[in-house]
């Protein structure tokens, strides 16, 4: 017979202590009013307590039982009841659990905010939505080949990224005890002509539609409009980049002022970008203003209101029969500025790209967007390009001059 009775358990739970019941069992009070059942058992010589859980949860007859299920088990049963509860507890920590911890504690160290956030939403588009609830241990090689498969040839560089990130969480599961071996590329499996083959796209530029073929395809583009149909047409009146477009947020535009503010975290370079907005790419936002989705400031949402996934865009295009890449049509618009005689440093403002000379970058401080009332060059510039797209040429075929 136990030394506690139920009487004297529910005075315990109002002071905190430890209250001995005999053959191990206590319940322990903590000054905070958390209390829990222990046992504790001699083990290959080693005195171990282990919980039986909450005493506002389980009755004294009930800690009782499971105390005494317990001491079967290790000295009649000789099992290894802590192994078998660390491999329960990791049973239940899935792959997004492990990768966002993993992420959590790596990210301070890494080189910038945009690669941290890049390097979680690779395995958010790309790894999640098939490993994402499977357990870390569970995990084959098979199951990282059928993520890789689909991106492996079409965006080879970001497909490789995704591999080492997921054998980066599997290795650091296998460290905390949640997985038996390390990640499986080390047999080789992961590799290219193993069980992945051998990518012959990879050192291929991507593909860029001719700007003579943008006014056609963005009719059709427009027949049927989605999220991702408005999001590449707005993509390409803006010369943006994917993740900046899907990475848009309602507070990111000024529709009054006619201008897109990209904050840095979005941007390739990790500074803010202003964009000026077209006629046309105001029409976009507001057919993707009459399908907003409530809870959500994602102006293309996919799943659950979140961000879509960069191959989003490129299957819109692949659905539509275009054999070009999504990024190819900042070339369309370079080449098509170019032969309509913009000035190179224009365009390459739009384009947010880095200026090559040093001098140059030091001294130029213009962001060619004008004054209100006097738009600028680059507010030309996209407005002649979204005319361009939209099929409104001059009679001679042109649509803009340099000025």
């Amino acid at each position: 017979m136990g030394k506690l009775s139920a009487v004297a358990v529910k005075a315990a739970l109002a002071n905190p202590g430890t209250y001995q019941d005999g053959d191990g069992l206590f319940l322990k009070v903590g000054k905070s009013g958390a209390a829990s059942w222990l046992v504790r058992l001699q083990q290959d010589g080693r005195r171990r307590d282990i919980g039986l859980g909450s005493a506002k949860l389980l009755t004294l007859a009930e800690a009782r039982e499971k105390a005494m299920d317990l001491r079967k088990a290790i000295k009649v049963e000789k099992r290894d009841v802590l192994a078998e509860r660390k491999d329960e507890a990791a049973a239940k920590v899935t792959f997004r659990g492990a990768a966002r911890q993993y992420h959590t504690e790596n990210e301070a160290g890494w080189k910038s905010a945009v690669y941290a956030r890049q390097w979680l939403a690779s395995l958010e588009n790309y790894a999640f939505p098939k490993l994402g609830d499977i357990p870390t241990g569970g995990i084959t090689a098979a199951d990282i080949i059928s993520v890789l498969t689909p991106i492996w040839q079409e965006i080879p560089e970001t497909a490789r990224q995704v591999r080492n990130r997921i054998c980066a969480v599997l290795d650091y599961a296998h460290a905390k005890g949640w997985r038996s071996t390390e990640a499986p590329s080390s047999n080789s499996s992961l590799k290219a002509g193993r069980g992945l083959p051998r990518q012959v796209k990879q050192r291929q530029n991507r593909k860029a539609m001719p700007y003579v073929a943008v006014p056609q395809f963005m009719t059709a583009l427009r027949r049927k409009p989605s999220y991702g149909r408005l999001a590449l047409e707005l993509l390409i009146l803006t010369g943006t980049r994917s993740q900046e477009v899907r990475l848009a947020t309602w507070p990111e535009f000024d529709l009054d002022g006619r201008l897109w503010t990209i904050p840095a975290d979005h941007m390739k370079r990790a500074k803010s970008h202003m964009v000026p907005l077209s006629d046309a790419a105001l029409a976009v936002l507001a057919k993707a203003d009459a399908l907003r989705l409530e809870g959500t400031d994602v102006v293309f949402p996919g799943v659950a209101g979140n961000a879509m996934s960069d191959m989003t865009l490129l299957k819109v295009l692949r659905d539509m029969s275009e054999p070009f890449h999504v990024h190819g049509f900042r070339s369309a618009f370079t080449d098509w500025a170019a032969n309509e005689g913009f000035a190179d440093a224009v365009v390459e403002a739009a384009l947010a790209h880095k200026t090559p000379d040093a001098v140059q970058a030091a001294y130029r401080r213009t962001t060619y967007l004008g004054a209100p009332g006097q738009p600028g060059a680059r507010v030309k510039l996209m407005e002649a390009w979204s005319r361009y797209c939209s099929g409104k040429v001059g009679s001679d075929g042109s649509c803009a001059s340099s000025g």
